[in-house]
């Protein structure tokens, strides 16, 4: 009999690549420019202050989502969760706003989350950050645009060996 995949896991091909859509800060607005960023994600990572359940529902149309709290998201909202820790093909991978830690900065992240692959968001800046094996990412702000940063979302790619790469999507605006 097959095997069930485990608790917070994503069963794909074992040859084909994983793409997870990467998300942060809608504050209630997606942009129709996410549908083209995110098709072919086999799962999507909100990482907080999405402000609306009308959000995750449109993204739910892409692909299964997952979201956590931001300080602005309503803490009685059920799709939410504190944080996310799921893994994918070996790769640990951490979801939470980031708001917890005040500011949150990349050694922050890294000595607070023993993960692979920290997800956070709140700032609204783009970041990519290589700390040896691990990756540390902020997709950016997908939703009204502030502090005169173009708004993105980002992929993460997990290869069926378990490496994982991201990039940057900017959306328009």
């Amino acid at each position: 009999m097959p095997s069930m995949p485990e608790a917070g896991t994503t069963r794909m091909g074992g040859g084909e690549p994983l793409v997870i859509g990467l998300i942060s800060d809608t504050h209630g607005l997606l942009r129709a420019d996410v549908h083209r960023a995110l098709t072919g994600v086999s799962l999507i990572l909100h990482a907080g202050d999405v402000c609306g359940d009308e959000i995750l529902m449109e993204l739910d149309l892409i692909a299964p989502t997952v979201a956590v709290f931001g300080n602005c998201d309503p803490h009685d909202e059920p799709r939410l969760v504190r944080q996310v820790e799921r893994v994918e093909r070996g790769v640990r991978i951490h979801v939470s706003h980031g708001h917890e830690l005040g500011v949150p900065t990349v050694s922050g992240l890294l000595a607070t989350y023993d993960a692979d692959v920290i997800v956070y968001g709140h700032t609204h800046r783009p970041l990519i950050a290589r700390a040896g094996d691990r990756l540390v990412v902020n997709p950016g702000a997908a939703g009204p645009r502030r502090f005169d940063i173009a708004p993105s979302v980002a992929r993460l790619t997990i290869t069926p060996d378990g490496q994982a790469d991201v990039e940057l999507v900017e959306l328009a605006y």
